[in-house]
């Protein structure tokens, strides 16, 4: 794993370049697709609500069309970049900037422990943002806020509320560790090429009592529940059903003929707690 790079030579403001972004060929393989209109990247980065001489890391900069607005903060800003050709130019291109070269999904996300109050921004490849994002939420442990872009349809996801059509054990997951919010959304014209489907900003920020020391029980809890989300709860935890699930549903007055999309964040928790032990 790769631990959280250091900033640039001067972590600020001063390193703005001409723009030669567009010698880099959107690969396929990486899911990219490059944001080129610059009034959507003003707006990307003017949601962070950055404030001076904050910590900033870009995840997946691409062709640095946010990070060419980064560069022009007055504090520490950092990229995660996993192309290599990417991340030479990102280098040169922007030498304020300190760069890393790795995969977000193996990122060594407990590193950021380093820059309390760090914010993340990027706009992630649709075919990592789940897992990556999964995975940031819960290892991030000293951030102030992360803005990510995403496909629209995992936005929605992202920022459910128990009992709607779109929350599922991502969201379960999610909202366990930061308070989410979908910022708005960004049509397909802005990119380059051009995504067949609409793409939408998440914020989070965390939450005072985030799951970190239920995440295992938790993660195992969500899995196996909406795997099997149309069922009902006594019917999918019929082998793992004992005394004290029946009294936490007597507590919480759940009926065992409940959804697991029914069930909030908060009452997941507690049942994972309860289930574990019978794992």
């Amino acid at each position: 794993m790769t631990a959280v790079p250091n900033a640039g030579s001067n972590g600020s403001a001063g390193c703005l370049a001409v723009d030669r972004s567009s010698f880099f060929a959107p690969k396929r393989s990486l899911g990219q697709n490059f944001l080129s209109d610059p009034n959507i990247c003003r707006r990307i980065v003017a949601s962070l609500e950055l404030a001076p001489g904050d910590p900033v890391l870009e995840i997946g900069p691409g062709r640095g069309a946010l990070t060419r607005i980064l560069a022009g903060h007055d504090g520490p800003v950092m990229a995660l970049e996993k192309d290599s050709e990417l991340v030479s130019w990102i280098k040169s291109e922007f030498p304020c900037v300190g760069v890393v070269h790795a995969d977000g999904l193996d990122f060594c996300w407990e590193g950021t422990r380093r820059l309390p109050g760090l914010s993340l921004i990027g706009n992630l490849p649709y075919n990592v943002a789940s897992p990556m994002i999964w995975e940031m939420v819960s290892r991030c442990r000293s951030f102030r806020s992360m803005l990510f872009m995403v496909q629209k349809e995992v936005a929605l996801r992202l920022t459910a509320s128990e009992g709607s059509r779109t929350y599922g054990a991502l969201s379960a997951w999610v909202g366990n560790f930061v308070r989410g919010e979908y910022v708005f959304t960004v049509p397909p014209h802005v990119f380059r090429p051009q995504p067949k489907v609409d793409s939408a900003i998440v914020r989070f920020l965390p939450r005072p009592d985030p799951a970190w020391d239920d995440a295992a029980a938790l993660s195992w809890t969500v899995k196996i529940l909406f795997q099997q989300r149309r069922k009902q709860l006594g019917t999918i935890l019929k082998a793992h059903w004992s005394g004290a699930v029946e009294a936490w549903c007597a507590d919480l007055g759940v009926d065992r003929r409940i959804r697991p999309e029914e069930l909030s964040p908060d009452a997941l928790r507690t049942l994972a707690r309860v289930l574990v032990p019978s794992k």
